[in-house]
């Protein structure tokens, strides 16, 4: 048995009849589709506490039995991640499955644009999903004198006033 595709027509009023499309001019045409937000925001708090623990992708990978790559795709919100399979990466993680959904704030907002905004991912979740930001807060979080720790605020603020 054949597969064969559904012929494809570019209707225009300025051409009569339809003119069928090639396969390859449909597919150019056809728009990307871009990740939905809360799969985005659940993904990155994946990589997050993922980070958090010290774990490699690859490490995450093999106790699920998927390849590191399938992991990018989660973390990214590329690809949905199932129930079943967050409640096993929540085991992994020792996490509750709500800790992936701590900071989303109902459905999506819709954009001036029409388009869907992220739910809360703001800088901070950002930030704290990255590995320079994870280790910053784990090393500003060591630093018991709050005099200093209110020092190296005060000089990272003059650094990223520097660079405006």
């Amino acid at each position: 048995m054949y597969f064969v595709p559904a012929q494809l027509f570019l209707v225009s009023p300025f051409l009569t009849p339809a003119v069928p499309l090639q396969p390859h001019v449909a597919l150019m045409m056809m728009a990307k589709k871009s990740p939905n937000p809360t799969d985005k925001y659940v993904g990155s708090r994946v990589r997050m506490r993922r980070l958090m623990l010290g774990m490699s992708q690859e490490k995450l990978g093999e106790k699920l039995g998927l390849t590191f790559q399938q992991v990018q795709k989660y973390e990214k919100g590329t690809n949905r991640i199932g129930a079943s399979r967050l409640q096993h990466i929540s085991q992994i993680l020792k996490v509750p499955v709500s800790f992936f959904f701590d900071g989303v704030a109902g459905p999506a907002k819709q954009g001036e644009d029409g388009m869907s905004k992220p739910p809360v991912a703001d800088y901070v979740s950002d930030f704290l999903s990255s590995s320079d930001g994870l280790a910053l807060t784990k090393a500003f979080t060591n630093i018991k004198d709050s005099k200093l720790r209110r020092r190296v605020v005060d000089l990272v603020e003059e650094i990223a006033g520097d660079q405006r």
